[in-house]
């Protein structure tokens, strides 16, 4: 019989589940914190309930920093899927800091299902709907893996959501029209800094991504066939000049070969004949890693050089910027925004979905179909008014 009573304002119960059948000690389940008697009743005729089926488990005193800890151990020596990447761990530790500014020394089995969804109630007004999403995705396999474990005996994070934005949802990626990246493209030549005109005619002609473009090796490009293949990924989360690492493409369909215009080949050779030379003159301090890209800053402009490493993530961003300074857009661009933009062009050259999918790299992304719904609709839609303007010269109604 279960033992109910009023501890201050919330009710507890204690309920025997038995002897230990080491000890022969009687052991008790008890539990406090309900809000009414009837909580705590119904609470306690579960625990008895399974005592006599024999599926009581006890759960542990174990906070959700002890146990977060343990699993980020399990998961980043490959137990819980398999090894993963550095990035991807250090992502999970970003998910994790977030999600201990909620639960940090709350004991895992006192996480209810009310707390979890008012934390991500919480992070949706302060984060972008993809970033609370990523820290509900690492939540759920955390508490998954208690429940597993016996740690808890209900997972709080199910049946919860994250809450939609529905503007952040329909917001259309930002990207350029056809004539917004002809004028960018032709200041990045005229205007634009050593191998700007390069750079970011391969990103604007390939779609690849911008830490794609970092790791691109001379290896990678097929100047027969007029191909690139993307192989690898840049690491650098502390955008170091002298240090990187190459990691394996962000998914498997993200391995692989694009065709490219011919003038995109042509551009890369003069950009290799001018590095060559730029080797020759340096070659006592050139880091020669066969990178397309690597760096050739002008000594003039800057005494901290670290010649022929792949170029950082901001530095890119910031010659971006340089050169859209003399644009009238309506709003800032990023590298990124070149990917929505080849996105777009595809679409109005009338190339099918799955072959713009293919060249990104992509299996399935909602924005990509976004863009490319958004661009055929209107398509659509002149088609329409071609054929009407078409018919009504010759129908008479």
């Amino acid at each position: 019989m279960a033992y109910i009573r009023k501890r201050g304002k919330t009710w507890s119960y204690t309920v025997s589940t038995g002897k230990d059948p080491v000890t022969g000690e009687r052991r008790q389940d008890t539990k406090t914190g309900f809000r009414t008697k009837r909580e705590a009743e119904l609470a306690a005729a579960e625990v008895e309930m399974s005592v006599a089926k024999g599926t009581f488990i006890k759960e542990q005193n174990i906070s959700f920093r002890q146990f977060s800890d343990k699993w980020m151990k399990w998961y980043t020596a490959g137990v819980i899927s398999k090894k993963p990447k550095v990035s991807s761990i250090r992502q999970r530790e970003y998910q994790i800091a977030t999600l201990l500014t909620y639960f940090d020394a709350i004991t895992m089995s006192d996480i209810n299902r009310n707390q979890y969804q008012e934390a991500l109630i919480d992070m949706s007004q302060k984060m972008q709907r993809n970033t609370v999403q990523g820290v509900h995705g690492t939540a759920r396999m955390i508490f998954r893996k208690a429940l597993q474990d016996g740690v808890v005996k209900i997972d709080p994070t199910e049946y919860t959501k994250v809450p939609s934005n529905e503007e952040e949802e329909l917001a259309l990626p930002k990207y350029m029209e056809k004539e917004q990246l002809a004028e960018f493209l032709s200041l990045a030549k005229h205007r634009g800094m050593d191998n700007d005109y390069a750079m970011f005619l391969t990103l604007a002609y390939t779609g690849m991504r911008v830490g794609e473009l970092c790791v691109l090796k001379w290896k990678d490009i097929d100047t027969v066939n007029h191909t690139i293949s993307i192989n690898g990924t840049l690491f650098n989360p502390e955008d170091l000049s002298n240090w990187y690492e190459i990691l394996t493409p962000k998914t498997r369909t993200s391995r692989r070969t694009i065709d490219v215009e011919p003038m995109v080949i042509e551009e890369l050779e003069k950009l290799r004949a001018r590095q060559n030379e730029f080797k020759m003159r340096y070659r006592k301090t050139y880091h020669d890693a066969d990178f397309v890209f690597g760096r050739m800053d002008d000594p003039r402009r800057n005494h901290e050089t670290y010649f022929g490493y792949p170029p950082k993530r901001r530095t890119i961003e910031l010659r971006m910027d340089r050169i859209t300074q003399w644009m009238n857009l309506p709003a800032r661009l990023t590298p990124h925004s070149l990917r929505h933009t080849h996105t777009s062009l595809c679409a109005e050259a009338g190339i099918d979905i799955e072959v713009i999918m293919q060249r990104l790299g992509h299996k399935n992304d909602s924005m990509t179909r976004m863009v490319y719904l958004h661009v055929t609709k209107s398509m659509k839609k002149e088609a329409s008014a071609k054929f009407g303007a078409l018919m009504s010269s010759v129908v008479k109604l």
